[in-house]
């Protein structure tokens, strides 16, 4: 699935579990201290540069928006899913959050002093990922941080009737060495990578990547 069809794909999976994801995760980051740790570097990172606008690409439900904030990043959400983002602004009243993809934002360059894409890469075919973080690299302010979280492995998973819902969705894992090369060949340094098992609870079943770059 390439091209456009794998956002309308995106969008009809995640507006159709979208209320029992928000139920399921709402609170996923208290049991991940080394999530935790990476995000807090990332909003240090961003604020001892300066600071300035922050985008969470793929925000989901506004859990990581939230969080972000509370690190004291000034933070907005964007997500494909309609029902995704009506849940965030639910749970989120003080926060913004605008329907949208990832690569076709409307944002001038350097708008912004850092991207959070986590897990936002793992529906985008191999192929298309140069065309995004491209795009990071354009939207990015010099200087400007990128986190980007995924899960590893080689091949994608093809998931199916997701708690009970009529819908499936391509999930694609990647290696950490692809994924830092391709962050390079966009212009965008690597400052630090975390490579942390599977902790075996929910649907976590693979290692975690995390990848920290800067916009030099």
């Amino acid at each position: 699935m390439t091209g456009p069809d794998f956002l309308g794909a995106t969008r009809t999976f995640y507006d159709a579990v979208a209320a029992d994801y928000a139920e399921r995760f709402h609170d996923e980051l208290a049991a991940k201290p080394l999530d935790r740790a990476l995000l807090a570097a990332f909003a240090e990172l961003v604020l001892s540069a300066g600071g300035g606008k922050v985008a969470d690409l793929g925000c989901g439900p506004g859990r990581m928006t939230a969080h972000l904030r509370e690190l004291g990043l000034s933070v907005y959400g964007v997500d494909l899913s309609p029902r995704m983002v009506e849940l965030a602004r639910r749970a989120n009243p003080q926060l913004r959050f605008e329907e949208g993809s990832m690569t076709e934002l409307g944002l001038p360059d350097g708008a912004l002093a850092g991207i959070v894409s986590w897990y936002s890469i793992i529906h985008t075919p191999g192929d298309l990922l140069p065309e995004v973080f491209a795009e990071f690299h354009r939207m990015l302010v010099p200087g400007g941080h990128l986190l980007v979280a995924f899960q590893v492995g080689d091949e994608s998973v093809y998931l199916a009737r997701p708690l009970g819902h009529p819908v499936a969705l391509d999930f694609h894992r990647q290696q950490p060495d692809r994924i830092a090369e391709l962050l390079s060949e966009a212009g965008l340094s690597l400052e630090a990578r975390l490579l942390r098992e599977a902790d075996g609870r929910g649907m976590e079943t693979t290692p975690q990547a995390f990848l920290l770059a800067r916009k030099s």
